[in-house]
């Protein structure tokens, strides 16, 4: 079954924006949109709603007055243009908060911390044996003024270029104006490691290493000194023998 989504925001420039990224999700599904609290509040007397996402400054009753008065909330991610209410929104125990206007890859961020914390509840609405691979499908990035979609289970490894890095797959190799830091927050961590100041590698795509460097196919690629240790644990080998 697909994640039900209620949006609660007041501006509809900006439920626009949020429904059509929420709608690359193939798991998500908006069951509502409200326009204030008091809606909001009818809509979910009314419907089972998994994943809330609340805009905080709101006419009559703010974003985070509407969640502390609800006895049983679903999960929320706050949307919104502040930054001053972060405190108070996580004090609330949220699942994230994002600050407009919200990107895609942050958006996948914030869905990947819900499925987290929705799979560790049992809360989740999917088949048990989703794994973490399932959960992060795919990766979007911007490439010749164009948004392209990267299947996350292809991905070989990407190399930073500077201010840009080259993202090689199976089938395909895309640069884009990134950083490795951003991807690093954005991709599984069970999947990848960061290998060197200018490498992230996916894990199941190694075919050999020493503690030197890693080979995926007929690539070799350098581990950093600063990296060793943590990409030896992680490939099951002690680094101090």
């Amino acid at each position: 079954m697909k994640t039900k989504c209620l949006i609660v925001d007041d501006e509809p420039l900006a439920i626009d924006a949020l429904s059509m990224l929420i709608q690359k999700f193939e798991d998500l599904e908006i069951a509502g949109v409200c326009s204030d609290a008091f809606q909001a509040h009818e809509f979910l007397r009314t419907h089972q709603i998994d994943l809330m996402f609340l805009d905080i400054q709101m006419p009559e009753i703010s974003g985070i007055n509407f969640l502390e008065s609800l006895p049983s909330p679903p999960h929320v991610i706050f949307t919104t243009a502040h930054r001053e209410y972060a405190l108070d929104a996580f004090e609330l125990n949220v699942v994230d908060y994002l600050l407009k206007p919200i990107s895609q890859q942050r958006l996948m961020k914030a869905i990947n911390k819900y499925y987290q914390l929705a799979i560790g509840r049992g809360h989740m609405n999917v088949d048990k044996t989703m794994t973490e691979e399932t959960i992060d499908k795919f990766l979007y990035v911007k490439a010749d003024r164009k948004t392209v979609k990267i299947p996350i289970h292809d991905i070989l490894f990407i190399e930073g270029l500077k201010d840009y890095v080259r993202i090689i797959t199976t089938d395909q190799n895309v640069i884009t104006h990134k950083s490795l830091a951003d991807l690093e927050q954005t991709l599984p961590e069970s999947a990848f490691s960061r290998v060197h100041r200018s490498y992230i590698v996916a894990l199941d795509k190694i075919t050999s290493f020493t503690a030197e460097d890693v080979e995926i196919g007929k690539e070799e690629i350098p581990i950093g000194r600063t990296y060793k240790n943590a990409v030896l644990k992680k490939l099951g080998t002690n680094p101090d023998q």
